[in-house]
């Protein structure tokens, strides 16, 4: 049976772990051609094989999109390979903590690089593509932290509101075009990297033992999202399921707005 991508093409940014991955990969399975992102060779290629094992025609480009020239090479990629762009996930970014006195400079701009300007460049680069072919489909990975607030976090939840807003400023600018633009919004989804030292920026990493515990104290649904999970909500907004929805922000939180 086709799948509900068969004949698309889509660019996932940030594609090498976690929600890029999920993503891509069931992107793969649903009959997308794809072209997926990343810093980490290694891990880009692997997963660049795993999409062509289901079937795909993928392609890994080697990106840091803080970088103009790196996200037009994204592009351009994609367009001598397939011809067309039909979806953009706008999945790559960071996470940072600190407060308005904490937060040092570096980290500021670092944060609105790659969670900010680089997702505006990458949709900058895409939308007259996608409005000389008809139409597409451009989905930013925005964050709970979207629509309320956290502490110790200022950077980072600034930045995915401004993604909330950048969601329903460009879903007004071009809707008329056929060009749909909605937002992931997912709750703590765990990933493998936030294991790691230096993934959120001013913190010690956690265990696996102390991040379950934390999980089930405060989120409704006692756990946290899989990759999985948030990547089924990309393909509803990315597919034509979702074809009379624009301007949303999907929350996929486990109730963690809700409270």
């Amino acid at each position: 049976m086709p799948g509900k991508l068969s004949g698309k093409t889509a660019i996932i940014t940030g594609a090498t772990s976690g929600i890029g991955k999920a993503t891509a990969l069931l992107f793969a399975e649903e009959g997308a051609n794809l072209v997926i992102t990343g810093r980490r060779v290694a891990l880009g290629q692997a997963v660049e094989a795993e999409c062509r094992n289901r079937g795909a025609r993928c392609s890994f480009v080697q990106a840091d999109h803080t970088r103009a020239e790196d996200c037009e090479r994204v592009v351009d990629t994609t367009l001598r390979e397939f011809g067309r762009i039909d979806i953009l996930f706008n999945n790559a970014g960071i996470v940072t903590r600190g407060t308005a006195e904490t937060t040092e400079e570096e980290i500021w701009r670092e944060t609105m690089e790659i969670n900010v300007t680089a997702v505006w460049r990458m949709s900058k680069l895409v939308i007259p593509h996608m409005k000389r072919q008809g139409g597409g489909v451009i989905v930013h990975n925005g964050s709970d932290w979207s629509v309320v607030a956290g502490r110790n976090v200022l950077p980072y939840v600034v930045s995915k509101g401004a993604i909330a807003m950048m969601t329903k400023s460009m879903a007004l600018d071009f809707a008329r075009d056929g060009i749909r633009v909605n937002a992931v919004c997912p709750g703590d989804t765990f990933v493998e990297r936030w294991l790691e030292q230096g993934y959120f920026k001013y913190s010690e990493p956690v265990t696996l033992e102390q991040a379950i515990r934390e999980a089930s104290e405060y989120i409704p649904m006692g756990r946290f999202g899989r990759p999985e999970e948030i990547a089924r909500a990309v393909l509803f907004l990315a597919s034509d399921d979702s074809s009379f929805v624009t301007g949303h922000l999907l929350l996929v939180d486990g109730g963690n707005t809700a409270q």
